[in-house]
């Protein structure tokens, strides 16, 4: 009976560490998702910057073509 109580004792130390490391894997990977969220947002931003000045180059190129 000691034995079987030492066994589930050391399964649950286990568990509790596997517990304890998919809590810091996930807390990392949150850590990353949001980093990756904040990158897409900032190259959105800059890709919305250039587009506006590229199609305002062209408008230039296309006065400039009729004058």
């Amino acid at each position: 009976m000691d034995l079987k109580l030492k066994d589930v004792g050391k399964k649950l130390d286990e568990l509790l560490a596997v517990c304890d490391k998919l809590k810091e894997e996930n807390l990392s990977l949150k850590q990353q998702q949001n980093k990756l969220i904040e990158d897409r947002a900032n190259l959105l931003q800059k890709n919305d910057q250039v587009r506006v000045r590229v199609e305002a180059m062209i408008s230039r190129l296309k006065a400039m073509e009729q004058a």
